[in-house]
C-alpha cells in the first residue's frame, strides 16, 4: 500500500519508555531524545488504583490527548512500557464477558496485521491497542464511562499518551480526531472485526474459514443482520484509511484466520 511509504521515521524525535511493576505501583523511566541529541532521564511513580466510575467529559481529559502526535501523522513513536502478556491480563481483569474478549483478540489481530506493512517496527504497539481498546467496556459501558474510564486507568498503569490516545479516538464521541495510521487503522478494524466474526457464527461449519470478502460486502447491505454494527463506521474507516473496502475485507478476514483456533472460529 502506498502509505507504508509515509512511515519513515528516521528524521523524527523518539522516546523509549519502559515500566517496571511493583507491589506499590508502577515505576517509569523513559529517556528523550531530540533532533540535536540532547537526552533527558525521566523517572515516574503512580498507584495502581482504578478509578470509580463518574461522568468523564471530553473537556476533562489531558489536552495532550487532543494534540497532534508527537511522532506526527505518520509515524508512531511509541515504545510500550509492558510485555502482551501484561496487556493481556489486564483485558482479563476488567472484561469478563467472553465475547468480549475475543472481539479485543479478533481486533488484535487485524492491528498487527496491518502493522506489518505499515509500521513493522511497532507491532506491538499497534496489537496492545487492539487488545486494549475495548478493555473498560464490560465495567463501564457507557458514552459516559467508555473508553474515559478506561483511559484512566492506562494512564495510572503506565501506558504512555500515544496509546491512550488512539484509543480514545476509537470513539466518534470523544472527540479525539484520528490522526495516525495506527488511530485510522484502530476505527477501520473495529466494528469489522464484528461483522466478520458474526459472518463466520452463521456459516454452517462456524468458521472464518467459509467467509469471503464479496459476500461479506453484500451482507453488508442487509440492516437485519448484526443490526448492532455500524455499516457507515467500516466504510468510513476504510476510506480514512485510503484502503479499497473490499480489499479492507479480504485482509482482515486473513487476519482473522490466523488466530481462528483463539476466536472459537476455526469449524
Amino acid at each position: 500500500m502506498d502509505q507504508a511509504a509515509t512511515l519513515a521515521t528516521d528524521h523524527l524525535p523518539f522516546r523509549r519508555s519502559q515500566v517496571r511493576s511493583a507491589e506499590c505501583g508502577v515505576l517509569r523511566t523513559s529517556d528523550d531524545f531530540n533532533a540535536d541529541g540532547s537526552s533527558r532521564h525521566i523517572v515516574r511513580a503512580s498507584r495502581r488504583s482504578s478509578p470509580k466510575p463518574s461522568s468523564h467529559k471530553s473537556e476533562h481529559l489531558p489536552r495532550e490527548l487532543f494534540e497532534r502526535p508527537a511522532g506526527g501523522v505518520d509515524a508512531c513513536d511509541t515504545f510500550l512500557p509492558m510485555d502482551r502478556d501484561s496487556a493481556f491480563a489486564l483485558l482479563r481483569e476488567y472484561t469478563h464477558n467472553e465475547s468480549l474478549v475475543k472481539h479485543a483478540l479478533a481486533v488484535e489481530a487485524c492491528m498487527r496485521a496491518y502493522a506489518r506493512q505499515f509500521d513493522p517496527a511497532n507491532e506491538d504497539v499497534w496489537g496492545i491497542v487492539g487488545l486494549l481498546h475495548d478493555f473498560d467496556y464490560d465495567m463501564f459501558p457507557t458514552k459516559e464511562e467508555h473508553p474515559y474510564v478506561g483511559e484512566k486507568i492506562l494512564e495510572d498503569r503506565g501506558y504512555p499518551p500515544e496509546v491512550r490516545r488512539a484509543i480514545l479516538s476509537h470513539a466518534e464521541y470523544t472527540g479525539v480526531s484520528r490522526e495516525t495510521p495506527m488511530e485510522k487503522t484502530l476505527f477501520a478494524c473495529d466494528e469489522l472485526a464484528g461483522f466478520l466474526t458474526a459472518c463466520a457464527l452463521v456459516k454452517p461449519n462456524k468458521s472464518i474459514f467459509e467467509v469471503e470478502a464479496p459476500s461479506v460486502k453484500k451482507k453488508m447491505k442487509d440492516k437485519a443482520f448484526a443490526r448492532s454494527v455500524n455499516r457507515d463506521d467500516i466504510t468510513k474507516g476504510a476510506a480514512d484509511l485510503g484502503v479499497d473496502l473490499e480489499r479492507h475485507i479480504a485482509f482482515c478476514i486473513e487476519a482473522l484466520r490466523s488466530v481462528a483456533g483463539d476466536l472459537g472460529l476455526a469449524g
